[in-house]
């Protein structure tokens, strides 16, 4: 597929025009944005900081929960008084809400642009004929084929880079709307993610983060998600390698064992278990049961016993008993997890859950069964924080100063672990020590 950029005439005189992007949700999008920023700088954009000083601005959503898009809609209010103050301002929605509600973020009447996840080669064709004609503009088709391999994203983290090596979803999890929103999964080829990375090492990145909707799912010709993992840890300059989401049904044991004999990736895994009921995980459609799961984790700690895990759990699924939501609470003290993203479940159009089961878990029963598992998750992290005391760990620096203090700064170890420490000659994206007190 050939790439073809159309020429938008800046709205100012003697400058670039500015974007300015704001994203939400997963790492895909992040991911998303940094492509989005590449295709409208080939077209003469420039990004910008400060929204008021904006001719576009870009808003790349998420729609994996409702008050996630109740935050757009509440933004898009906010743009009413920018729109009024510069009157060619271009106003656009991105990402998956943008797939889910059409038209319906069209009808809003600071919106012009609504652009799918798979229509962001389209969007200087889509500036240009907004710019012409004066009216809204929208391209939502999902593709079978896109995955923006041949695009190189302009990436805002000096730390970290991110790289879709597949996207969409086949999983069809029945809480779950990033299959409509996102289409069917399409991986990468290899030499093309190979390319891509040995592009930003040469740029001085030395950490990555491999993205998939289900990333150990990833399959281009022969080469599934392990070999791929090899040929990255292979390629010299790369200290840290990390990927995100697995899914539990589909992790082969080799993959730990790529793991823990690579020493560039990352002893850290995101195991999403969503619920501990073999009842409710059927109902999810999630594949596993909760003893598979168990069974899983088992294997993690014994091939990687420095491992860190974190996972994400939905509480208050449809029919979810209070003893069922035991069994939840039971893994989460089982497996002792690093870290959760614990969520109240959301109803979502389009998905069987929203079509076949009602959301009958009263809101008030939620919010205590999300409040008990944060407080167990609070006194499990304490626990697994307070191992690392005298320990020296090896820290990426992320940012050089925290709001509490300047005089400190910010980073990350290999098990993702976030370390705040006096801050030295080192800068950000480059290693220090650092012993644990």
């Amino acid at each position: 597929m050939t790439n073809k950029y159309y020429s938008v005439k800046p709205v100012l005189d003697n400058k670039l025009p500015q974007v300015f992007i704001e994203t939400y949700g997963c790492q895909m999008n992040v991911s998303d944005s940094e492509v989005v920023l590449s295709v409208l700088q080939k077209c003469g954009y420039a990004l910008c900081d400060k929204i008021e000083n904006a001719d576009l601005i870009l808003l790349n959503t998420c729609s994996i929960r409702d008050n996630a898009e109740q935050r757009i809609w509440g933004r898009l209010e906010n743009f009413k008084i920018l729109k009024k103050k510069k009157r060619t301002l271009i106003v656009g929605i991105l990402g998956c809400m943008a797939e889910r509600l059409k038209e319906e973020l069209l009808s809003h009447q600071v919106v012009d642009l609504v652009a799918g996840p798979d229509s962001y080669r389209l969007l200087p064709q889509q500036i240009a004929q907004i710019c012409k004609t004066k009216n809204p503009d929208i391209k939502i088709d999902l593709s079978e084929v896109e995955t923006y391999s041949d695009i190189e994203p302009v990436r805002n983290s000096k730390v970290n880079a991110w790289l879709a090596i597949m996207r969409g979803c086949n999983n069809f999890c029945s809480y779950c709307v990033v299959p409509f929103t996102r289409g069917r999964e399409r991986s990468r080829s290899p030499e093309s993610i190979l390319n891509e990375i040995r592009s930003f090492i040469s740029q001085g990145y030395t950490q990555v983060t491999l993205l998939g909707q289900n990333v150990n799912s990833y399959q281009h010709e022969q080469y599934r998600f392990p070999d791929l993992l090899k040929m990255v840890s292979d390629l010299e300059g790369l200290r840290r390698i990390r990927f995100t989401s697995p899914h539990p049904k589909d992790f082969p044991p080799i993959l730990l064992d790529i793991i823990a004999e690579r020493k560039n990736i990352c002893r850290q895994i995101h195991l999403p278990l969503q619920a501990g009921n073999n009842r409710i995980l059927e109902m999810m459609n999630r594949t596993y049961t909760k003893e598979r799961y168990l069974e899983l984790v088992s294997l993690c700690k014994e091939k990687i016993p420095d491992i860190a895990l974190s996972t994400d759990i939905i509480i208050g699924f449809p029919t979810e008993t209070a003893q069922e939501f035991e069994d939840t609470v039971d893994v989460m003290k089982k497996t002792e997890f690093d870290s959760s993203f614990i969520f109240k479940y959301s109803e979502r159009e389009l998905t069987l859950a929203a079509q076949k089961y009602p959301d009958d878990v009263t809101e008030e029963e939620k919010t205590r069964r999300i409040v008990e598992l944060n407080e167990i998750q609070k006194r499990l992290s304490l626990k697994k924080n307070r191992l690392y005391i005298e320990k020296t760990v090896e820290v990426l620096i992320e940012e050089e100063s925290t709001k509490k203090n300047p005089n400190d700064s910010l980073g990350r170890t290999d098990s993702n672990k976030v370390v705040i420490f006096p801050r030295s000659a080192a800068g950000i994206g480059e290693y220090i020590s650092v012993q644990i007190k």
